[in-house]
């Protein structure tokens, strides 16, 4: 199985928020574990903001060292196109980023591991695990 890192649980990781998702990492091979270039943007545009930037560039760096950054490729923007239309028919639109990452990850047959699985519940077929529980 392929997991797919949402920007929370990374957010998470690198605050070492939660004990079971430090654990989670510690027993999944980090060769299942993607980052899609949308969750790096995103972490990006967080240690631009930060404060303490080149601290924060060295800990998002290091944290995203072992996994493989996945771009938004023809795959997904096939699935994104379906999960849009399919959500917007029902009045159920979630944001821009977070479609884009499930698109990467429902184009995969990859498991979206976020805490945020009111929003990405709402995409039909895409696989999620919260870590933090």
């Amino acid at each position: 199985m392929i997991f797919f890192l949402d920007t929370d649980i990374c957010i998470f990781a690198l605050r070492g928020a939660y004990p079971a998702l430090n654990r989670a990492f510690r027993e999944c091979n980090p060769a299942r574990i993607k980052v899609s270039a949308v969750v790096l943007a995103e972490l990006l545009l967080g240690v631009q903001r930060s404060r303490h930037e080149l601290t924060a560039r060295k800990a998002v760096t290091a944290f995203l060292e072992p996994f493989e950054v996945v771009p938004f490729d023809r795959a997904a923007a096939e699935a994104y196109a379906h999960i849009r239309e399919d959500l917007e028919s029902k009045g159920q639109v979630i944001g821009p980023n977070d479609l884009m990452i499930a698109a990467i990850c429902v184009a995969r047959r990859a498991t979206l591991v976020t805490h945020n699985t009111g929003e990405f519940g709402r995409v039909p077929g895409l696989k999620l695990q919260d870590w933090t529980a």
